[in-house]
């Protein structure tokens, strides 16, 4: 009798608004800090530690001084570069750093000076390359018949401004078709020289990745050979998608015709 009495003084008690409340409350709680985490660069194993903090975002594009409309005036970003990755790495990607490592010694190079430091973030390999050896490391990635990264599947570029010295960054994906797998290269330069060798000859399909990406964030690729705009008219000044290029009201001059920006158009009275 005694259990049974037990058992409904327990059920009586979970069924309380104030527990009920509580208990849900803390699972929320909990599933927004988990939310919350994943937009952060994961850190080495055993926790997020030593996270590289380049920037604190608030609102949704970060604008400043012309009041957000957006609804998100609360939000609050932080910008950080993922950790290098510590030993092991883990699945293949001990075999494919040693083994270009190896490479890259062979040709008379010092691979602490041609990588900067490996990443390993939410199963996915980056290797970050000091931006004059990007073509050697690619042409070895290609042509190791351990490595045989064949496929680029094109580079994008993002914009940091708060990295400084590294506010520009080119991205390239690499696929071996051979073993089937994926990795990414990353190289970095600054706004005061955006400058990054190009690699049309190691992978020719990146020739309009490298062009669409000069024309759109402003980094240039020595020795392309025809870089040129894509998206924008030839005359156009500036590269739209760095994060410090005005979101609107900017006169359009395109070929000797002026249109004026979106809020010179019309009085909306």
């Amino acid at each position: 009798m005694s259990d049974r009495n037990d058992e409904k003084q327990s059920a009586a008690d979970a069924a309380k608004p104030g527990k009920v409340s509580a208990e849900v409350g803390q699972r929320a709680t909990a599933a927004a800090a988990e939310a919350g985490a994943h937009n952060v660069p994961a850190g080495p194993r055993g926790g997020r530690t030593q996270l590289e903090i380049v920037a604190t975002r608030k609102g949704m594009f970060g604008i400043e001084g012309t009041g957000d409309t957006s609804g998100f005036g609360g939000l609050v970003s932080i910008i950080a570069m993922a950790p290098a990755a510590e030993r092991p790495y883990g699945s293949w990607f001990d075999e494919v750093v040693d083994v270009l490592v190896e490479v890259l010694t062979e040709q008379g190079l010092d691979p602490d000076a041609v990588l900067e430091k490996v990443v390993v973030d939410r199963g996915e390999l980056t290797i970050f390359v000091a931006r004059e050896h990007i073509n050697t490391v690619s042409r070895a990635l290609r042509d190791d018949q351990d490595l045989r990264f064949e496929l680029c599947l094109g580079v994008s570029g993002v914009h940091y401004p708060g990295d400084t010295g590294r506010e520009l960054h080119a991205v390239y994906h690499l696929f071996s078709v051979t073993h089937s797998r994926q990795l990414r290269l990353e190289v970095t330069c600054p706004d005061a020289d955006p400058h990054i060798p190009t690699v049309v000859d190691v992978y020719p399909g990146n020739d309009w990745h490298e062009r669409e990406t000069w024309d759109l964030m402003g980094i240039v690729f020595d020795g392309h050979p025809s870089l040129a705009r894509t998206a924008m008219p030839d005359d156009w000044v500036g590269h739209p998608q760095r994060k410090d290029y005005p979101l609107g009201g900017i006169p359009v001059e395109y070929k000797g015709a002026v249109i004026p920006p979106p809020d010179n158009r019309r009085s909306y009275r």
